[in-house]
This record gives structure tokens, C-alpha cells and sequence, in this order.
């Protein structure tokens, strides 16, 4: 038994030495062999790989597209001195993992690498805002800082040699800082107020405009058709007189009588038309006494 425990101790003794010598490297990673502190490779192809147990160890970095957000929210001046918040993101990568490790991150994580990406992002776009105004930033030149930005970070990183590559760098917001928000909405809304009011005279001016025109319209179309009408009126009571003047002259006798009828109905066609008058003797009673006579 002894015999056969010693076999199995030495067995796994040697697959754990065995296992302590084997690694495995991701096709997302790269892996760094490191040896007393210093840097022995890097491996840049997915699959096993040996090392020295005890002796090395072995470190793993990203070797994908990385995006690094803004990490404050410290406003930025404009070139008007206007005080602005700015939000963005970089895309970045590790392209030489040994140059990154000796000199950005002793630590071999990518975490430092971006904190300090972080400040010259910021000092970038501080500066390259210093240049522009609220506008430019904006709207007009928002795409134009964007690419000076990354730029200017790519000179600096390549200058120091960092072993990275920036890739883009974009911006997500900007706005004023929360002082000046409020005050530039009140002026916003002083503006469109005032807008409205003087949209809203103009309109009351032209609708009194329309309305006066569409009164004078109306008494000219209203007097256009008095005029008519009397003008017709006019000629049919010359129609009726002569008409009237063509029948009475071929029978004095009933034009009178006809006239009569008009006075009778004149003077008592009214309902509590009295006349106190002797129909005997009168001579307003006259043709109805008796038939007119004819000649």
C-alpha cells in the first residue's frame, strides 16, 4: 500500500507541475509572460502554451475595441467663457501589449491604462473647446472638434508611446452647467413669449384689417343693391302709373271709383278706424250709395 501511495502522490504531483506549466490564451486576449517583473513574450495567438511553474506568471489584456466614457462631469470654458458640460467616449485598443504594460500600466489591467486616457481626453477637449464657441460646439462645428480631439490624443499617446491606437472619439452632450441651464431657459422662454405676443398683435391687426374690409365690402354690396332696387321699384311704379294712367283715362267714372275704394281703405281698414260722417249726405260715401255711372 505503501508503494502504491507513493505512485499515486507522485502522479498527481506531477500533473499539478504539469498543470502549473500550461496556460491558455483566449483569441480576445493577449498574454503576457512575465518573469521576476520583467516581461519574457507576449502571445497574441489564441491556444495552450507552456511556462516555467513558480517562476513566471502570466497576465491577460484585451485585445478588443475598448470604449472609455468620461469619468467627471467638470464644466469646460468656451472661447466665449461660458461654462459647458461635456459627455464622450473613446474607442480604443492595445496594439503592443509590452510598449502598454512598460509604459502605462506596471499593473497589466486595463484600468489604468484608462484612467490616465481619461485626462489627456479631457485636456484634448478642453483645449480644443478654449478655441470655439457655444455655437461651433454646438451645431457648426461639433464633427470638425470631434476629429481634432482625436487627433490631438492620437499625437499624444503616439508621442509617449503608449502601444495603444485610438480609434474614435465622440461626443454624447453638451450643455450648460446647471447655473446657467435655468437662466438660459428663462431667456429662451422671455423670447418665444415675446414671439407669441407679437405673432398675436400681427394676427389681431390683420383680422381687424380683414373684418373692416369685410364691413365696407358689405355696405358697398348692401347700397349696390338699394340703389338697384329702387332703380326697379322705380321703374314698375312708372309701369303701374302709366298702366294705371292708360286704364283710368279710358274710364273716368271707375277711376274714381277706384280712388274711392283707396280711401275707404285708407280711412277705416284699420281695425278701430271710426268716422263720424252722415253716409247719407256725405259725399265720401258718395259711390257707394249708388253704381257710378258709365258714359
Amino acid at each position: 500500500m505503501n508503494k502504491v501511495g507513493f505512485i499515486g502522490t507522485t502522479v498527481l504531483l506531477l500533473l499539478a507541475l504539469l498543470s502549473s506549466t500550461m496556460f491558455v490564451v483566449d483569441q480576445r486576449q493577449f498574454g503576457v509572460v512575465n518573469q521576476f517583473g520583467q516581461i519574457q513574450k507576449v502571445i497574441t495567438e489564441p491556444g495552450l502554451n507552456f511556462k516555467l511553474p513558480l517562476v513566471q506568471n502570466v497576465n491577460y489584456l484585451d485585445k478588443r475595441l475598448l470604449t472609455l466614457d468620461s469619468m467627471d462631469t467638470e464644466p469646460m470654458l468656451t472661447a466665449e467663457k461660458q461654462r459647458v458640460v461635456i459627455d464622450w467616449y473613446v474607442r480604443w485598443r492595445i496594439t503592443d501589449p509590452k510598449t502598454y504594460i512598460q509604459n502605462v500600466s506596471l499593473g497589466g489591467d486595463e484600468s489604468a491604462g484608462a484612467t490616465q486616457l481619461n485626462r489627456v481626453v479631457r485636456n484634448a477637449f478642453q483645449e480644443e473647446i478654449n478655441r470655439r464657441t457655444v455655437r461651433e460646439l454646438i451645431s457648426t462645428r461639433r464633427e470638425t472638434l470631434m476629429d481634432d480631439v482625436k487627433r490631438d490624443v492620437t499625437e499624444a499617446v503616439t508621442g509617449a508611446n503608449w502601444g495603444v491606437d485610438i480609434v474614435d472619439v465622440r461626443i454624447t452632450r453638451a450643455d450648460y452647467v446647471e447655473s446657467i441651464t435655468e437662466s438660459v431657459y428663462r431667456r429662451m422662454q422671455a423670447e418665444r413669449e415675446r414671439v407669441a405676443n407679437e405673432l398675436r398683435a400681427t394676427g389681431a391687426a390683420e383680422g381687424e384689417q380683414i373684418r373692416a374690409d369685410a364691413d365696407r365690402q358689405r355696405e358697398v354690396t348692401v347700397a349696390n343693391a338699394y340703389r338697384d332696387a329702387e332703380k326697379v321699384r322705380g321703374e314698375g311704379d312708372a309701369e303701374a302709373t302709366r298702366v294705371y294712367g292708360e286704364a283710368f283715362g279710358r274710364d273716368p267714372q271707375f277711376a274714381e271709383f277706384y280712388r274711392s275704394l283707396d280711401a275707404y281703405k285708407a280711412s277705416i281698414g284699420q281695425k278701430g278706424d271710426v268716422l263720424v260722417i252722415d253716409p247719407q249726405s256725405s259725399d265720401f260715401f258718395r259711390n257707394l250709395r249708388g253704381a257710378p255711372s258709365r258714359r
